[in-house]
């Protein structure tokens, strides 16, 4: 599943035309770098939500899968369903029906080009038994004191004093999103908006989410001024 409800706010003006997984990285739309990765990787079945100026993304992707034989792209049309984004963990929730029992999520204004998408990884959260497991990266200027903790059993922490910061990037077990777990109600057919971080700690508090640092290239394209920086770089 990729994120891509949001209405960014702080890529103002960019965005009051683009959505921001539109944006251009390396002349590429920041949404298509992690979903070519996938590709690669062979995963050929994608969800994506969608609120503001959803109609771009759906086009795009329409296009980019059209362009790709054996790949589909499904929609979950939150801004057309409520008129608003659900936030993370409400998109989820909301687009459970369409989504496997094991399955990636991650946004799609994030910039990790070699990050790896592996069927083993997959395989490997699959047989823990485990709720999740997300991966995590140093923590950048503007997320100092991080999200998540991680134990030396790879187990991650809710709250630690030495913290990483969250990826967005995870592999997530469908049962995480049903009660007990969650709050929202399958399917979420009441359009709630729940964020995912209280969801994630609740599980992590029961020993249900694993974790592992990414070294790699990471980059919250949050601002105007991140996107300048990035495409500047050769």
């Amino acid at each position: 599943m990729v994120l891509a409800a949001g209405r960014g706010m702080r890529m103002r003006p960019l965005t009051d035309v683009t959505p921001k997984p539109l944006l251009l990285v390396h002349n590429k739309p920041l949404m298509q770098w992690p979903m070519e990765a996938l590709l690669e990787a062979g995963f050929h079945r994608f969800v994506v939500n969608t609120a503001w100026l959803g109609e771009q993304i759906d086009d795009h992707c329409a296009t980019w899968s059209q362009e790709r034989p054996g790949c589909e792209v499904v929609m979950s049309r939150e801004g057309a369903d409520f008129g608003y984004a659900l936030e993370t963990a409400g998109g989820i929730a909301r687009a459970l029906p369409l989504l496997s029992d094991v399955f990636w999520v991650l946004a799609g204004d994030i910039f990790a080009p070699d990050f790896t998408f592996s069927r083993a990884a997959m395989d490997r959260f699959e047989t823990s038994g485990l709720l999740a497991h997300i991966w995590l990266v140093p923590n950048p200027p503007h997320n100092p004191n991080g999200d998540f903790g991680l134990g030396p059993d790879g187990i991650a922490i809710s709250r630690a004093e030495q913290a990483w910061t969250f990826s967005t990037i995870g592999l997530y077990r469908r049962q995480l999103f049903e009660p007990p777990w969650c709050e929202v109600l399958p399917g979420n057919p009441q359009g709630t908006a729940e964020p995912l971080a209280p969801l994630l700690r609740r599980a992590m508090d029961a020993g249900q989410v694993s974790a592992q640092i990414h070294r790699g290239t990471w980059v919250d394209v949050g601002t105007p001024q991140r996107l300048e920086e990035l495409n500047a770089q050769g």
